[in-house]
């Protein structure tokens, strides 16, 4: 989908389409570490756990901590590219569901188009640009809809586009802030469906959504806090996907029987 959209972009804008040649390349040799005792694991690195051979279970939970779904990938997979199965289970499933509130893996141009053109809003958090050390912040580059331009921060009311021209920067005093480029050229990329993270951008500064999102920690959090502490759940005691899976399933089916009954004792039982 993203292809035929680059392609109309471009074809929009006058320039030739890239040709669907990818059958045709060989694929790239990659070396990946494999585990001995589990060829279904991946590599599992993130923020200061240590490296291991793991599985991921990526989950949704409803607002009374009830998982509604879980997806089991290796744990190299990353949480974006496990979104879909999992959003496509919790549209059939459950889909009267409005809003989705997720962390800052998941606020990719695909995942916020999908959501929102499905009709329904994705609340997230905030994503520290990663720019240029010492270069020019990344919101003084403005983009021009009108014109479809990248507005330069040093000249405003100068040359916009998305691809400087070098006799325009050539002798521009902040250069060694925007580009290092030995052809004196800026490039500004911005994708074909920024749109929709930008609107993703929109309904975090509103306040409902962020009381939405302050929520998340009391949520999923304490549904992943739950299964390790008190399910062991923190590691795994099967081996490859399948197994892993079923028993994911099962552990989180009984705390939702468990919190279930919890309930019915205390609708019946009244203090």
């Amino acid at each position: 989908e993203l292809f035929e959209e680059v392609n109309k972009d471009r074809e929009e804008h006058g320039k030739k389409p890239f040709s669907d040649d990818s059958d045709k390349k060989p694929p790239k040799e990659k070396e990946t570490v494999v585990s001995t005792t589990d060829l279904e694991s991946g590599v599992f690195h993130k923020g200061e756990h240590k490296k291991c051979f793991a599985y991921e279970a990526h989950t949704a939970c409803d607002k009374h901590n009830f998982i509604l779904g879980v997806h089991i990938t290796p744990g190299n997979v990353h949480d974006s590219v496990a979104f879909d199965p999992l959003y496509d289970e919790l549209c059939e499933y459950y889909p009267e569901h409005q809003t989705v509130v997720a962390d800052s893996a998941y606020k990719t141009p695909w995942i916020c188009k999908r959501i929102f053109e499905s009709g329904r809003t994705l609340a997230t958090c905030y994503t520290r640009p990663k720019t240029k050390k010492n270069g020019h912040p990344w919101w003084t580059y403005v983009y021009d809809e009108y014109f479809d331009d990248v507005i330069c921060p040093e000249y405003r009311d100068g040359y916009r586009e998305y691809k400087s021209r070098t006799y325009f920067c050539k002798n521009c005093p902040t250069r060694a802030q925007c580009t290092e480029n030995a052809k004196c050229e800026k490039t500004v990329l911005r994708h074909v469906w920024q749109d929709f993270v930008e609107m993703a951008e929109h309904v975090r500064r509103m306040t409902v959504y962020r009381e939405l999102y302050r929520l998340r920690k009391e949520k999923i959090e304490r549904v992943f806090a739950d299964a390790k502490e008190k399910h062991g759940m923190r590691y795994t005691q099967y081996r490859g996907l399948a197994q892993v899976t079923n028993w994911v399933k099962l552990k989180f089916a009984a705390m939702n029987l468990k919190k279930l009954a919890t309930w019915k004792w205390n609708d019946s039982h009244p203090v």
